[in-house]
């Protein structure tokens, strides 16, 4: 949406530094390496850096103005670059996307949930895509920074699918208060951020704050397979159900996992399908259930819905499956990690065919006084017997371990160096390996290391 600088001084009740107040703004960016030429630059002051001091290089990349809250230089050859000073830089982008949204007349779909909201939104997002022209969050810019400048994107889209994420009380309210949702997604309740708000019912607490953006008689789908929203009831919002072991009104049947796909059939009063999407695991087909429900509510065929489903591209570095040279399986699942997602992970890394499975799992983060608790859980976990290997990392990851203290091939590393040199100086010709933690585990960059060192066609 196109806005004058006067018009976001009124906005964000901001100051002109200096600059012409009748310059227009259609697009945002607060990181100078991915600005683009035009682009309004937004200086952001985080934990470890303070963006308010890269304006300077904003414009030499071709902003065509800046929104500060601290200004940091000289002024002297800007007479014609519009520097705006405000209170608080967030807080202005957060006020500029709920003006944005109350003047898009578009539907918005809003997904949160302790795990799958990344493959949830892209599986709504390909299934609306067969019929609308569809504005999604990119990755999963999901706080309090990336939902704001994702509503300051949408251009002509026709609808918006967002991805809401939280680590406390408050936050999924402030988000729900901007983008206003017309429907809401919810993919499960799970011990994410437990150690934060203390209990999964606070948890599904803070994640239904996302009811508070949305008007009365919106619909809410869910997961009723999970044991939390199973229970749900909503006094001012009509609940549409999916699942595969609960009686639903979207219910999968007949789920063959195969290799690298996962099929299942679905009727839909007298529509019916099979629908295989390219992705391994029944979490997915939970994910996908989801988005029939939300394919249905703005009227798409099964039709059009299997075909976007079946053609769907989940963002990187979720379940990923990389094949390495020597018919090696890279299992890549390093984007971040929970209880629910690490079992769902292991679960698929025990029906993966191969001559030997090896499990890296690293820390699951956030968990405070419940992270002893909920590594043993994983430890005692049946299916932690199938596999070859079991490589531990991090503090809390000693508690698998000592679950495991009987079983052969289960070792934990004090150092990711040493665990990365046993992984190269293990791995065989037809090995599945699978790495899994939480993002500050930095199991990321260990996953890109291995492809790049064992790519198929080096």
């Amino acid at each position: 949406m196109k806005l004058t600088i006067k018009k976001i001084l009124e906005i964000t009740d901001g100051s002109l530094l200096c600059g012409d107040d009748e310059i227009i703004i259609e697009s945002y960016s607060k990181d100078t390496r991915t600005l683009k030429e035009n682009d309004c630059y937004v200086g952001i002051k985080g934990e470890n850096f303070d963006g308010n001091k890269y304006w300077e290089e904003a414009k030499k990349k071709g902003a065509s103005a800046a929104i500060l809250d601290v200004f940091q230089g000289s002024l002297d050859d800007e007479e014609d670059f519009p520097i705006i000073i405000v209170e608080d830089s967030i807080k202005a982008i957060q006020a500029l996307a709920s003006y944005v949204r109350t003047h898009l007349d578009i539907p918005v779909i809003a997904v949160t949930g302790s795990a799958g909201k990344t493959s949830t939104k892209d599986m709504i997002a390909s299934v609306l895509s067969e019929k609308y022209n569809v504005y999604k969050t990119p990755g999963n810019l999901n706080g309090q920074i990336g939902l704001p400048l994702n509503i300051l994107s949408v251009k002509d889209e026709e609808m918006m699918v967002l991805e809401m994420g939280m680590n406390g009380f408050g936050m999924i309210e402030a988000l729900t208060q901007i983008a206003e949702p017309d429907v809401a997604v919810i993919t499960n309740i799970g011990t994410a951020h437990i150690g934060i708000l203390g209990s999964r019912e606070n948890i599904l607490k803070a994640k239904l704050e996302i009811l508070d953006g949305m008007k009365k008689n919106s619909p809410v789908i869910i997961n009723k397979d999970n044991d939390l929203l199973s229970t749900l009831k909503l006094e001012d919002h009509p609940i549409i159900t999916c699942g595969i072991t609960s009686p639903s009104d979207y219910q999968a049947t007949n789920v063959k996992i195969g290799i690298n796909e996962t099929s299942f059939d679905i009727k839909i009063g007298e529509e019916q399908e099979t629908i295989t999407l390219p992705m391994m695991g029944e979490v997915f087909v939970s994910n996908a259930l989801l988005a029939i429900a939300v394919g249905k509510q703005f009227g798409l065929s099964l039709k059009e819905i299997k075909k976007g489903l079946e053609s769907v591209s989940i963002s990187g570095n979720r379940m990923e499956i990389v094949p390495l040279k020597d018919h090696i399986t890279l299992i890549n699942d390093t984007y971040n990690s929970n209880f629910e997602a690490l079992e769902n992970a292991l679960t698929i890394l025990a029906e993966y065919p191969g001559k030997r499975k090896i499990a890296v799992i690293g820390d699951m983060l956030e968990m405070d006084d419940y992270a002893e608790e909920i590594h043993r859980k994983v430890g005692k976990l049946p299916l932690m017997k199938q596999f070859d290997f079991v490589l531990l990392f991090g503090e809390n990851s000693k508690y698998i371990k000592e679950e495991l203290a009987h079983q052969e091939g289960v070792i934990h590393f004090a150092t990711l160096e040493e665990l990365k040199t046993f992984i190269y100086n293990t791995l065989q010709s037809n090995d599945t390996i699978l790495m899994k933690a939480s993002k500050a585990m930095h199991f990321k960059e260990l996953a890109d290391e291995l492809e790049e060192k064992l790519k198929e066609n080096k």
